[in-house]
């Protein structure tokens, strides 16, 4: 992707003219942004003067994925990961927003929590960073947490979680959906029946009863999906399920929006690839929380996401340092890397065997989870006058994926050594280079006034 980059090219008002780019994997066309903004879309466009020109021919323009479901473990677990290390990743991976979960320490329940994932975002620069609230108070599934302080903070969260755990006492689940009507704001459930999943260590099944470890049944997963979406409708509130990954939770999900039941969900790029059979070698890399399911469940997530089922793919990024995952499997964390291998993987899977094409890409890897998270300058057309979140993707390139080469602190990628298609070329975020030549760039400048506040 050559590129002719003057000195300046880290200034947040350059410009920049995209030359023969395929829109969303269809036409060519060139791509002009200046300011922040696409200024112009056509062919043959003419380079203003001071404009940086990427040759884009053979590369795909889509707009800046979005993860509704990243793990930057800041504050309190920097040894894992920081916001800076997590969102250079989430750069590399085309991404240009994610939303931080809650499960930091302290927990992210309250707004000076949110404000302060919000302040080192912004000081970051590589992508936007949207903290998402913790459902309950340090996620106990007590009390509900400052849900309004929240929302109302200059993080204006509008996703609340408690990802990692479940919320499982159906009265404070129906008090959290009817307390976020008031702002629209959603609850994203992490589907755990905790009383069926109790020392459970990978899928309940054949593998399971092969190796002798404690089985994680799908109907723990799928009875809380059940309760919830019932819920939903009962309180007209909005629901969105984290990480699905059985068969079972896809007809759910399938019946609940027939019912017109207001509920979104998601996929994660591992439940797409693999499954529990590489449990049998022992290796903690594949301990994740839900656990890795059958062949059956891989072809119905990807159906699922095909068809509309699956609104989104959410990345369920959680690095962990070394020691956390080089021990015995008992002892191991649960959680896998994602951010710099999602779209790699979603094109092997989805668009490779032809389930969908790069238009369903942005729909389920950005627009969708966009309008999810009211993110309202994300996942936005490729047009005149819509903020410059664009990425350049190379669909015929392949790579060998090396976590020791990554940018995120986590090593722990379940992909290692296998040769992947796709790679991002570029990553425009805000109409800022950030990524270039398939390599970091130079954040985004923060503004004076968000310098002031930022401190």
């Amino acid at each position: 992707m050559p590129a002719n980059l003057p000195a300046s090219s880290s200034t947040a008002t350059g410009t920049y003219l995209l030359r023969n780019a395929s829109i969303l994997g269809r036409a060519s066309a060139d791509l002009l942004i200046s300011g922040g903004l696409i200024t112009a879309v056509g062919e043959s466009l003419e380079a203003p003067q001071d404009a940086v020109i990427i040759e884009a021919a053979g590369l795909i323009a889509l707009p800046g994925m979005v993860d509704l479901h990243t793990h930057l473990r800041e504050p309190g677990r920097e040894d894992a990961e920081t916001v800076e290390t997590g969102t250079r990743a989430a750069a590399l991976g085309g991404f240009t927003a994610v939303h931080a979960m809650a499960n930091s320490n302290p927990v992210a329940d309250t707004a000076g929590v949110v404000e302060q994932v919000y302040s080192l975002g912004r000081r970051s620069g590589w992508v936007d960073v949207r903290p998402v609230g913790a459902v309950t108070v340090g996620l106990e599934g007590e009390r509900l947490a400052e849900l309004g302080a929240m929302a109302d903070s200059r993080a204006r969260v509008r996703v609340f979680s408690d990802d990692g755990k479940c919320v499982s006492d159906p009265v404070l689940m129906r008090r959290a959906l009817e307390y976020v009507k008031a702002f629209d704001g959603v609850i994203a459930q992490h589907a755990q029946e905790p009383r069926l999943t109790e020392n459970a260590q990978m899928n309940e099944g054949e593998v399971s009863a092969v190796l002798g470890l404690a089985g994680w049944p799908a109907v723990a997963e799928e009875s809380i999906i059940a309760r919830d979406v019932l819920l939903a409708q009962h309180t007209n509130s909005r629901l969105h399920v984290c990480h699905v990954s059985t068969a079972g939770s896809v007809e759910i999900i399938r019946w609940a929006k027939e019912r017109g039941i207001n509920v979104t969900a998601e996929a994660t790029p591992h439940h797409l690839l693999l499954t529990d059979d590489l449990v049998r070698s022992y290796d903690p890399v594949y301990k994740v929380n839900p656990p890795l399911r059958t062949g059956a469940d891989v072809q119905a997530l990807r159906r699922g996401l095909a068809d509309g089922t699956i609104d989104i793919v959410g990345t369920d990024h959680a690095p962990h340092p070394s020691e956390h995952k080089e021990c015995e499997w008992a002892q191991a964390a649960m959680g896998m890397t994602g951010l710099e291998t999602a779209l790699s993987v979603i094109q092997h899977a989805m668009i490779d065997t032809g389930l969908m094409d790069w238009e369903g890409f942005a729909r389920v890897t950005s627009i969708t989870p966009a309008a999810i998270g009211a993110v309202e300058t994300q996942g936005r057309p490729l047009e005149p006058g819509e903020p410059a979140n664009v990425i350049l993707v190379d669909p015929s390139a392949v790579r060998i994926v090396d976590p020791n080469k990554m940018a995120s602190k986590g090593r722990n990628s379940p992909f290692a050594g296998l040769e992947l298609p796709g790679v991002v070329r570029a990553t425009f975020f805000a109409g800022h280079p950030t990524v270039l030549d398939a390599a970091l760039n130079t954040p985004h400048p923060v503004s004076s006034e968000e310098s002031a506040w930022i401190g």
